[in-house]
């Protein structure tokens, strides 16, 4: 099948949430200059800019933790819009505050953002049923991947014909519109978009995890390779500036990176669609472990293209593959919680990743490609052994009880829900 045939397969909102995605990442461009206008035109120094910008990521952080959790309450589309509307009206209006004020709002914009990451992620797992997951998850980072590869040179554009100012503004609308095109394509009423799933009787977030092994194992596993995962962001330009590597050489490696995850991420998705997810997870966090293990005996041109080769064909498997996972094995009263959960622990690398991997470069330049393969390949061999726990292949596992409601999805009508019946864990 190809391209646009899998594409056909997705249902239409997600194709639509997908374009939304494309079309907000295109003009989410403010985080990649912001270290750079906050020590510019706000003349700042840098170890403020530092404190700013780690603020904001620390918002960013915990807007995808806890954004599932308002979703699960409110509505997942309700906090979608919510989210876009406080991230845009906040980016559109930093310009003008004092430097005083950035302290605040950018956290605030950036736990907006996280918010709408953890809203979208939902969306798209109420929205498919189990099984297609993969496909749909895939098709949505598609579109966050091809804004990526136009968002910064326009950003530049925008910077150098304008202000850096302008770049927080387009930001800000951008973010805005984002919000009124979701509330037009995302119905309010008659789907699970509109409303939560109402559960009193539901077990809370910690027994449904713990009647899930394996997606604890994942969730840890994903915390700790999205640790290795983003040196390649912080430490590996460094690695490659000292070893003798050009800017433009490792702007090439990143390119390399995001076109085959383009051209390959989807038809991969559907190509694996039935085989056993943790395996293929677990597989793709190995190839991780074994790029950055590449850079042990080297940091020639070889070396440097054959650990992107490997890091990209990792990236591939496990991304889309585990997020589906989690959505599938997710109680429908806690969907958004558990995405919430996956979401932050996919981006926690952002935070912690430069200061620890940062730290232990300068401490011991030669232990961290070791520390980097051997911490990602121990997250590998778990996900592997994870799928001999029990419920570790079945679709939700144990379910929250009798009377728990099925909610239709986008089209589809409002009917009273049959008795569920509990799965084995």
């Amino acid at each position: 099948m190809g391209f646009f045939g899998i594409v056909r397969d997705v249902p239409r909102t997600v194709r639509l949430l997908a374009f939304g995605s494309f079309l907000n990442g295109v003009v989410s461009f403010t985080f990649v200059y912001l270290f750079v206008y906050l020590t510019g035109p706000r003349g700042l120094t840098v170890p403020q800019a530092g404190v700013i910008a780690g603020v904001g990521g620390i918002g960013l952080v915990a807007g995808n933790f806890t954004g599932g959790w308002f979703g699960d309450r409110y509505g997942h589309r309700r906090m979608l819009l919510t989210g876009a509307l406080a991230g845009g009206t906040a980016l559109a209006a930093l310009p003008v505050l004092p430097v005083v004020a950035m302290y605040g709002v950018l956290p605030l914009a950036q736990y907006a953002a996280g918010v709408v990451r953890a809203a979208n992620s939902a969306l798209v797992a109420v929205s498919v049923p189990e099984g297609g997951r993969r496909q749909s998850f895939a098709l949505v980072r598609a579109g966050g991947n091809a804004a990526f590869a136009v968002g910064p040179p326009l950003g530049a554009l925008i910077a150098a014909r304008f202000s850096y100012d302008w770049l927080f503004v387009a930001d800000g609308l951008g973010t805005l519109l984002f919000a009124g095109y979701a509330a037009t394509v995302l119905p309010g009423r008659g789907s699970a978009h509109g409303r939560p799933v109402r559960d009193p009787g539901a077990p809370g977030l910690w027994r449904e995890l713990r009647a899930r092994p394996a997606v604890l194992v994942l969730l840890a596993a994903i915390l700790c390779v999205d640790l290795v995962y983003r040196q390649q962001y912080s430490t590996l330009p460094v690695f490659l500036s000292e070893h003798g590597h050009s800017a433009q050489f490792y702007g090439w490696l990143l390119s390399i990176n995001g076109g085959l995850i383009l051209l390959l991420e989807l038809p991969a998705a559907h190509a694996l669609r039935r085989r056993a997810p943790l395996g293929i997870v677990g597989t793709g966090l190995l190839l991780v472990g074994l790029g950055y293990a590449v850079l042990i005996p080297g940091a020639g041109a070889l070396f440097a293209v054959t650990m992107m080769a490997s890091l990209t064909a990792g990236e591939i498997l496990y991304k889309t593959t585990a997020t589906a996972y989690v959505a599938d094995r997710a109680p429908a009263h806690a969907q958004g919680r558990f995405q919430s959960l996956y979401a932050g622990a996919s981006i926690s690398g952002q935070v912690l990743a430069p200061p620890l991997g940062g730290a232990l470069y300068a401490a011991a330049p030669g232990l961290l490609w070791p520390a980097c393969a051997v911490l990602a390949g121990g997250a590998g061999v778990a996900v592997l052994a994870a799928r001999r726990l029990p419920g570790a292949a079945s679709g939700r596992g144990p379910g929250p009880g009798p009377g728990a409601a099925r909610v239709p999805v986008c089209g589809e009508a409002s009917a009273p829900a049959p008795e569920r019946q509990t799965q084995p864990g």
